[in-house]
């Protein structure tokens, strides 16, 4: 017999660090992981299975169904927005046709053992597309169907994989004699900028904010690629974790949407600079606006309303800004850099 378990691809990638050490902790779930990277030491001995290989192998895809029972999917793999438009083809490759992979999996998956299967996705603010600074300005806080014409390939790719979530929930072959619909039960989080102290940023446009943390921390000088008054929202790892659990977790006929805003916090670029000088005060932290990835970041919004996150499944972050710099990201990334400093 097939043997039940959860899902996770992209699993070596910050995110997946995060959510490996919840699920496994719980000990609840018998967990297999995806990514063309191997795990870590530290998570290879959290999972019961590891597959290296790439989410666009669609044989090896076969095999885990054959293998396993699969009732939960988190689809974390993705290649991210800054490095997206420098390999715009290859990022399409990924984000697009590497989650109808998925979603097909999925839909397979649901009609072999006669259950949906819960597939949660982590969408980003990059589906957003403000036109100018005044309109970003006047907007305040963003819902979720608003100002959609993103302007990265990263955010083209990311809205049309919400579409493919929802046709594949609700409309899936829908001239077919019988019905097929409803075997994927697809749940989507739309993430601000995620900062983690555990992992070291790797390629998001956003990655301002945790790049001034870990320099300050090593004692490198830093140069932010954007303004000073650059504002978008923001939301610490743990928090961006327990969202995607607390979504997986909760019950289908709360859920009155597919797509859901979170947020946490929307401080300026010079907010964080402030923050980061205050724990390291010798930090040498300067501004070298890169234009085009500011017109990146200037197209996405200040602040999100996640007011249907809190209301459909209780989604309620740990972390404001002050707690998330003092409790979390400047006590874990100041011990990370110690222990790696030689010992004299």
């Amino acid at each position: 017999m097939r043997k039940p378990v959860v899902l996770i691809t992209g699993a070596s990638g910050e995110i997946g660090h995060g959510l490996i050490e919840r699920l496994s902790e719980s000990g609840n779930h018998t967990l297999v992981t995806l990514d063309v990277r191997e795990l870590s030491s530290e998570l290879k001995g959290r999972v019961h299975r590891e597959f290296v290989g790439s989410i666009l192998d669609k044989s090896l895809l076969e095999r885990i169904l054959a293998e396993y029972e699969v009732d939960l999917i988190f689809h974390l793999a993705a290649l991210l927005s800054t490095r997206g438009e420098f390999t715009p083809v290859a990022a399409h490759q990924v984000n697009v046709e590497g989650t109808l992979n998925l979603l097909e999996f999925a839909q397979r998956q649901g009609e072999s053992h006669g259950r949906p299967v819960v597939f949660v996705y982590p969408s980003s603010i990059a589906v957003y597309g403000l036109p100018d600074l005044a309109t970003k300005a006047a907007a305040g806080k963003v819902q979720e169907d608003q100002f959609l014409q993103p302007i990265t390939m990263y955010g083209c790719n990311k809205l049309y994989c919400e579409h493919l979530g929802r046709y594949y929930a609700r409309h899936y072959r829908q001239l077919a004699a019988e019905p097929r619909a409803g075997k994927v039960d697809f749940r989507c989080v739309r993430f601000p900028g995620l900062i983690s102290a555990v992992t070291v940023p790797s390629g998001g446009t956003s990655d301002f904010a945790p790049e001034m943390i870990h320099a300050a921390a090593k004692g490198e000088p830093y140069a932010c690629f954007v303004r000073e008054d650059t504002q978008i929202p923001f939301m610490a790892m743990p928090d961006g974790v327990e969202a995607l659990l607390r979504l997986a977790a909760a019950p289908r006929g709360n859920l009155k949407q597919t797509v859901y805003n979170v947020g946490s916090f929307a401080p300026t670029a010079e907010d964080i600079r402030k923050l980061v000088r205050q724990a390291f005060p010798s930090a040498a932290i300067t501004y070298k606006v890169d234009t085009k990835r500011q017109a990146i970041v200037d197209s996405w919004p200040a602040d999100v309303d996640d007011s249907a996150a809190r209301r459909d499944w209780g989604f309620a972050p740990r972390y404001d800004l002050h707690r998330a710099f003092g409790e979390y990201l400047i006590p874990t990334i100041r011990t990370r850099y110690r222990s790696d400093s030689p010992t004299l």
